[in-house]
């Protein structure tokens, strides 16, 4: 896995990061060539196509293919989260449909849930509406943003309001939405620090079939829970990745880069960031796979992935902008990944939860129990 990411994703990443019809047929060719080599969809269970392997073990992979943002789409993993879903909370039609299709890399799916002027840390508040009609059919009005891929997505899961009104904490329910639907529109894409990849979305009256509600109706924040402890632990487990490529460079730089008086390495504050980012390294990833343990156990990981989360997306931002310094102005530049190894660090501490969530939901379940 380590030599197909570094040797046949990573030189692809300067097509791949534009988008378009070229890095469309670029990732198809990796997706080939992983199948080809055993490696596709490792995580996904037996039952939809994937290779079935836990989360003990998958984690290591997702470790390593993660060291690049393309990674897990070239080796069918980033399609884990929604499979998942639809295999457990997806009605029969629904779960038979996608799931497969989802593992099989033929279907992309996305997940819409925070809006415009509505503070992402608060469900609760959602404006999104979804009325059911004649035979159930549901009727979808609303806006979302920061949509991860749902310019390239044919399917997309909305958080809408079924019942009663904000801030009501029960009535939120999730619905599979074809974006090929009438009503659906992509508003505009939101680069984050000049990349793209997100983007603003409408539903105007968009209707979907009654069976396309996942999970029971009121009930989408369970769904969303399990979903979120998941994927924030699979991202800890990608930004360690990335970090570790990240130090890689750095540590390489340090020894290959000379001066009149010797290499890099030999000045004590370039030995100051070797020092300073292998100990966030080696300090987070106990907690990043405390959190893969609890989860593969079927225990409760609210604790261990928000530590997880906060210190993987730190070190994260910490160890690139460490590597950026070794490496002066040509860190800033486009020659190296560094760039937006940076911008992923900083866009994490905000983007699927920031920082302050994740500290004061952790430390008031801590205050609820016992000293241990």
């Amino acid at each position: 896995m380590n030599e197909f990411v570094r040797e046949r994703v990573m030189p692809c990443e300067p097509v791949l990061d534009v988008g378009g019809p070229e890095a469309s047929a670029v990732l198809g060719g990796l997706q080939k060539e992983a199948r080809e080599a055993g490696l596709w969809a490792l995580p996904h269970p037996a039952e939809l196509g994937g290779q079935g392997m836990p989360l003990s073990s998958y984690a290591h992979i997702a470790e390593v293919e993660g060291a690049s943002d393309h990674g897990p789409a070239a080796l069918g993993s980033a399609s884990l989260l929604d499979a998942l879903m639809l295999w457990r909370h997806g009605r029969p039609r629904i779960r038979d449909t996608y799931a497969p299709a989802l593992v099989a890399g033929d279907l992309r799916a996305c997940y819409a849930m925070t809006e415009p002027d509505v503070p992402g840390t608060d469900p609760f508040l959602t404006a999104t509406r979804a009325e059911a009609g004649e035979g159930g059919v549901w009727r979808i009005s609303g806006r979302k943003w920061f949509t991860s891929g749902v310019t390239d997505a044919d399917l997309v899961t909305v958080l809408a309001r079924t019942d009663g009104s904000a801030p009501d904490r029960e009535g939120l329910s999730l619905l599979l939405v074809p974006t090929a639907s009438v009503g659906f529109e992509v508003i505009r894409d939101l680069p984050v620090f000049g990349a793209s990849g997100q983007a603003e979305i409408r539903l105007h009256d968009v209707m979907v079939d009654a069976d396309h509600l996942i999970g029971e109706r009121g009930k989408a924040l369970a769904v969303a829970g399990e979903r979120l402890q998941l994927g924030r632990t699979l991202r800890c487990l990608r930004w360690l990745g990335q970090a570790q490529r990240a130090f890689a460079l750095m540590h390489e730089r340090a020894l290959t880069r000379t001066r009149s008086r010797g290499p890099l390495g030999d000045l004590q504050l370039v030995q100051r960031h070797i020092f300073e980012a292998l100990l966030a390294l080696r300090t987070t990833r106990p907690l990043v796979y405390e959190a893969v343990a609890r989860l593969d156990a079927g225990a409760d990981a609210h604790v261990e992935v928000g530590l997880a989360k906060v210190a993987a997306a730190r070190t994260l931002q910490q160890v690139a902008d460490a590597a950026i310094q070794v490496y002066g102005a040509a860190g800033l530049g486009p020659d190296t990944p560094l760039p937006a190894l940076f911008r992923t660090g900083r866009a994490a501490r905000i983007l699927d939860g920031p920082d302050e969530l994740h500290i004061t939901s952790v430390a008031r379940r801590v205050l609820r129990t016992a000293p241990s």
